[in-house]
């Protein structure tokens, strides 16, 4: 039986969906990096990134390559540091748009103030 599209890309974005794998991928953007600067930068146990890259190495966004005792990893394709950069875009734009409500809510009164209305009981 054939998975549709829509859960075959559920599965792509909940295997992106550690910051981690994020963090690695944000570094491989540059080309090959070798897992010793890699757990210098993102300072996790050994093991943990070691997890972290098998999990992107299976779904077939980056690749090993051996050079004698070194093992670097690299992007498969281009497209993901693409689609990194196109996360960054959409969370600037939703953080700007936050940061102007944010403005607005500080250039108003107080909520007392603002748009409070006077109540009076019946009979006043």
């Amino acid at each position: 039986m054939q998975v549709p599209l829509y859960q075959a890309k559920a599965e792509f974005f909940r295997m992106l969906g550690h910051p981690v794998r994020i963090r690695v991928l944000e570094l491989l953007q540059n080309g090959p990096v070798p897992v010793r600067e890699l757990l210098n930068v993102i300072e996790i146990e050994p093991s943990n990134l070691s997890q972290q890259l098998a999990v992107l190495r299976r779904s077939g966004i980056v690749i090993s390559i051996r050079d004698g005792a070194t093992v670097s990893y690299a992007l498969a394709g281009g497209d993901v540091a693409e689609l990194l950069r196109a996360a960054r875009r959409i969370l600037t734009e939703l953080l700007a748009g936050q940061n102007e409500l944010l403005a607005e809510l500080r250039h108003t009164d107080s909520p007392a103030q603002a748009g409070s209305t006077t109540i009076s009981s019946p009979g006043r």
